[in-house]
């Protein structure tokens, strides 16, 4: 029984204990403490952030901010399920705000309906984290170096038709994982050959604090590909990172992502891009070959359901200071039904 404490940041009541006691027997009441003292901005409230939104929200997070200045389109209907019937031509983040809210009522939800680009340094540092999706590199770039200044827990991730990504950059992030205890024998007290072996009794844990440093998204995606220990990692390194790469190229270049209705237009200039991304890396496109058009055009829904599950359980895993977190990005490929964490740039 956790008693009800008033007041004090470190407190939970006995109405919050209820409400989290899965959570709180899966990852332990100082976690949960901890997570509910953070405040996350979300921002893009297409079909991954929708996912977001609800893992975050039922987690019990302090309060999550939605950012979108996007209005609702035919589109969103399709994987966006905050979004009731009839929000046609509404703001994005304000159409899901109330479906949101009710999730989990002890959750301060709210909508900001303006533009991410015209938000200073000082508005992202009022969060624990910021996490974006539908954003352009050059705003993904800034946006991670003003958390990294700031030791704000930054987070990015987008679908892609069948192909999702997302990136974390924790700065120098401190964990606790829980590790099976190991008994050492004294020597003399058995015999046999294994007598000076320390034994693993896997009924009793022990919880063991660690230390990772994270590198910022620019630096991840400015690998230098023509460096003899980056070719021996290139053979290794999922495709998906050279496809993101090209996707976030088409993005700035037009503004929008690959459209359906625009399917034999933008697979032509998806190739065409695909030629001078990876010239300019110095990779061969023979390692992204010519069908991936077929498989990047919309949001899937599963695809969306997939990547918001991991990247909202690397949020609440970053803010609960528990257990170790992805470092730095994670790929999914929809068409093989199979995840992937890499670690590029520098460390």
């Amino acid at each position: 029984m956790v008693e009800k404490e008033e007041g004090g940041p470190g407190g939970i009541s006995e109405e919050e204990a209820a409400q989290y006691d899965r959570q709180i027997r899966l990852w332990g009441l100082e976690a949960q403490k901890r997570l509910r003292a953070s405040r996350v901005l979300l921002v893009g409230m297409k079909g991954l952030g929708a996912e977001v939104a609800k893992n975050l929200i039922l987690a019990g997070v302090k309060a999550l901010t939605m950012l979108d200045h996007e209005r609702v389109s035919q589109e969103d209907t399709r994987a966006q399920f905050l979004i009731p019937v009839g929000s046609l031509g509404r703001n994005r983040a304000e159409a899901s705000l109330e479906r949101a809210q009710n999730l989990n009522p002890m959750v301060d939800v709210k909508a900001d309906p303006e533009s991410v680009e015209s938000k200073s340094e000082d508005f992202f540092t009022q969060f624990d984290a910021v996490c974006l999706t539908c954003c352009s590199r050059d705003v993904m770039v800034r946006i991670d170096q003003i958390c990294h200044r700031n030791s704000i827990k930054f987070f990015t991730g987008d679908v892609f038709g069948y192909h999702g990504y997302m990136f974390a950059d924790l700065g120098e992030h401190e964990f606790v994982e829980e590790k099976p205890k190991v008994a050492k024998v004294n020597p003399g007290v058995e015999d046999g050959p294994d007598t000076k072996k320390a034994k693993v009794d896997s009924s009793e844990t022990t919880m063991v604090k660690k230390h990772v440093g994270f590198c910022q998204l620019k630096e991840a995606l400015e690998v230098n590909w023509r460096a003899e220990k980056a070719k021996t990692a290139l053979k290794r390194t999922t495709p998906d990172y050279f496809l993101l790469q090209v996707l976030l190229k088409f993005r700035t270049d037009n503004g929008r992502d690959p459209s359906p209705p625009r399917f034999a237009e933008d697979s032509e200039l998806l190739l065409q891009i695909r030629h001078d991304v990876l010239d300019a890396l110095g990779v061969s496109t023979e390692i992204l070959p010519e069908e991936f058009v077929s498989y990047c055009f919309s949001e899937m829904a599963p695809v969306c359901a997939v990547v918001g599950g991991v990247l909202g359980q690397e949020v609440v895993k970053a803010l609960s200071q528990r257990d170790p977190p992805h470092n730095n990005f994670f790929f999914f490929d929809g068409i093989k039904g199979n995840g992937i964490v890499e670690r590029l740039g520098p460390g």
